[in-house]
């Protein structure tokens, strides 16, 4: 049995092309097609509020910056 390994990109349709020397005219092959998963980027909103020190409201950085100030004046 022979194996062959190779990296095609997917034209239109799905239709792929695979060539290889190494593949007899006539033979019978199975073909298994392994799809490389697109990494799945979380939209930036969703970031809002998560790390330390930030908001997910623009009223709970105001309402921040208003005591800060009030602990200046005191």
């Amino acid at each position: 049995m022979v194996a062959v390994r190779q990296k095609v990109v997917v034209k239109k349709g799905g239709r792929i092309e695979l060539e290889s020397s190494e593949l007899p005219e006539g033979a019978t092959a199975e073909v298994i097609v392994l799809v490389e998963a697109e990494a799945k980027v979380p939209p930036l909103s969703g970031l809002l509020g998560k790390a330390k020190g930030n908001f997910s409201f623009g009223a709970d950085a105001d309402e921040y910056i208003r005591q800060e100030r009030n602990a200046w004046r005191s």
